[in-house]
């Protein structure tokens, strides 16, 4: 069997960072970031992204790689990823696949390509302008007619996944429901062990994500919005995120501060939802929870046993 690589993973705000750090240092280990804002450069605070400090000189990887301006894919970042994982491999060291975004973790550890199409080409630039013309109802008509099952997946306010849809069949006569099965009966890439890590209870999260936010702004999350935006149109994907897209009101006066706070508590806290249904989508996530007081090495511990058992020595 193949070295596994080990994969830390949870809602915002719970720590993911520290474990991923401190397990790399038990395990001769080495992180690769998934986060799909800790790419970009200028973005530190609001991405979270780990100060040297906290990364106490384990290597990281896939942090600050990309350009705000930039719109990263899933499929390049597993094209960016891929040969950092399998370099450390090869320098016989553990790769810690560390992050949140759930959609490009899993890309990365399955086997196979994406489906054609690509933002920007010209079956994309029709679609986009009959859902300028006419809105998305026809869109979704045309999806549930050639492929019921994504129509049913899809949210049908989801505009961007509906259209990727309908681009790859456009493309290439094959429906995305389709080649995603194809894409899940390959073997996988890597052979993964899966850690996540979540509070206790939903007072906690919600109680540690609203002090991380305080942190953030004392940190000076308002000013590295306005550099950003001075940088990069408003509209770039960077300026999408959590923290960045509530503060710009702000920014131009629409909104108080306080306000603009509340909102980016809100959305977060949201987010750490939304990242909590789809990691419990997996079965194979071994979970730790994380309680109010508790010393962080109960964790780690508990971690490492976890690990050892799973073959990681």
């Amino acid at each position: 069997m193949p070295e596994p690589i080990v994969c830390v993973t949870g809602p915002t705000g719970c720590g993911k960072t520290a474990l991923g750090v401190l397990l790399a240092e038990r395990f001769n280990g080495e992180v690769v970031s998934a986060d799909s804002m800790q790419i970009y450069r200028g973005m530190s605070i609001g991405s979270a992204a780990p100060t040297p400090e906290e990364t106490r000189g384990i290597p990281h990887h896939m942090i600050a790689v990309a350009e705000p301006s930039e719109s990263w894919s899933v499929a390049r970042y597993v094209e960016a990823a891929a040969p950092v994982v399998d370099d450390i491999l090869d320098r016989g060291k553990r790769p810690f696949l560390v992050g949140g975004t759930g959609l490009w973790m899993e890309a990365l550890l399955r086997q196979g390509g994406f489906a054609p199409g690509r933002s920007g080409g010209e079956i994309r630039r029709e679609l986009e302008a009959e859902l300028r013309r006419d809105g998305i109802g026809p869109l979704l008509a045309q999806l549930r007619e050639v492929d019921p099952d994504a129509a049913a997946r899809i949210h049908p306010a989801d505009e961007k996944r509906v259209l990727r849809a309908l681009e790859v069949y456009r493309e290439t006569g094959r429906t995305i429901t389709a080649h995603n099965l194809a894409t899940r009966a390959l073997p996988p890439r890597y052979r993964a062990v899966w850690l996540g890590l979540r509070y206790s209870h939903r007072a906690e999260m919600k109680s540690a994500l609203d002090r991380r936010v305080d942190r953030m702004m004392e940190a000076g999350l308002l000013e590295e919005v306005r550099a950003l935006s001075a940088r990069v149109p408003r509209d770039a994907t960077a300026l999408q995120a959590i923290g960045y897209k509530e503060l710009l009101p702000v920014l131009d006066g629409e909104k108080t501060l306080q306000e603009g706070v509340e909102e980016v508590k809100l959305r977060t806290r949201q987010y750490a939802k939304r990242q909590l249904t789809w990691f419990r989508r997996n079965p194979g996530v071994y979970w730790l929870e994380r309680r109010e007081g508790q010393d962080f090495s109960e964790v780690v511990d508990a971690s490492t046993n976890f690990l050892r058992a799973n073959g990681v020595c």
